[in-house]
């Protein structure tokens, strides 16, 4: 560390505060394929990758929260390995409409092409892939 700054390496989790934890968890896991796990004293986390999504019942936070958390306040972008006209099709099976989408837009490392789906809660899921990585010749 130079000059007292904080070096973040990468995010671990978020918290979603939700209407109601057992319709999100089933909405995850059957619509975005995210593993529920139970931790510390019965509290509900969605993970995938190395991070997950805390769950927190509205009107029963966890102290310390955020100054107004409420159901439908998050906007998250969630990348993707599977094409996304694989992953519409499959949106389509699950009865989820998406609201906007595909279009260009920019990730955190670049050109990323994304549709935009609501949750339970109205929160906006915006599911989006890189382009390929072309091979480089030797």
């Amino acid at each position: 560390m130079t000059g007292g700054a904080v070096h973040i390496s990468h995010i671990d989790h978020l918290v979603l505060t939700v209407a109601d934890v057992p319709r999100t968890v089933d909405w995850y896991r059957r619509v975005l394929g995210m593993r529920h796990v139970t931790f510390a004293g019965g509290r509900h986390a969605l993970t995938f990758g190395r991070q997950k999504l805390n769950l927190h019942q509205a009107g029963r936070e966890l102290e310390p929260k955020a100054a107004r958390p409420v159901p439908g306040s998050a906007d998250l972008c969630l990348i993707t390995t599977v094409p996304l006209t694989e992953v519409q099709a499959h949106l389509r099976d699950c009865g989820v409409r998406v609201e906007l989408g595909p279009v260009a837009r920019t990730g955190a490392a670049g050109p990323i092409t994304s549709v935009y789906i609501r949750d339970p809660d109205d929160n906006l899921i915006e599911i989006a892939t890189y382009p390929p990585v072309e091979p480089r010749d030797p």
